[in-house]
């Protein structure tokens, strides 16, 4: 059975990224499901200093471990002014000196969801761009704009929407 690695880049409690990933997860058929919350990796800022006088972190050699069981990522992005959300800028930031290719070239739904009507669409543009550099195969993009008008009870409700991803999901399945 492959293993998939989910992560929200936010650290909310209340993470709508993470509501959008628990929906994507479950369309996916026999694969288990490893989910990362960020807010069980409490890292210092990077910094050159920090880490030539205190080394890497514990929790980033652990969390390099885990990413090693992947056969594929489902990440969703939350957009903090048009970027990453620092916890998640911070934890790649840190990952990166373990193993500059993080994503371990396997294959990578990247999805951003957001209150507005763009749905992440800037960082997800940046991520895009940005990933294939930190060993990412990212095989296909989904952005939900309007986040609480356009899911509701655990689900996609618009249904263009609801196509959309499902097609993108059962792609993404096929690349595994």
């Amino acid at each position: 059975m492959k293993t998939i690695i989910t992560i929200a880049g936010s650290n909310s409690q209340k993470s709508i990224n993470k509501n959008l990933l628990v929906y994507t997860s479950g369309l996916l058929k026999d694969v288990d499901i490893i989910s990362i919350d960020l807010n069980d990796y409490v890292l210092p800022i990077y910094g050159l200093d920090y880490e030539a006088e205190n080394g890497i972190p514990t929790a980033i050699k652990k969390l390099d471990k885990l990413l090693n069981t992947a056969d594929g990522f489902i990440i969703s992005l939350a957009e903090h002014n048009g970027s990453y959300a620092a916890v998640f800028k911070n934890t790649i930031d840190w990952l990166s000196r373990v193993n500059m290719k993080i994503w371990r070239e396997k294959p990578m739904l990247l999805m951003a969801t957001s209150p507005g009507g763009r749905g992440g669409a800037t960082v997800l543009e940046s991520a895009s761009a940005y990933f294939p550099f930190m060993g990412a195969n990212i095989t296909d993009t989904f952005s939900l704009p309007n986040f609480y008008d356009n899911f509701k009870d655990g689900k996609v409700i618009d249904t263009n929407l609801e196509k959309e991803m499902k097609e993108k999901v059962r792609n993404y399945s096929f690349e595994l």
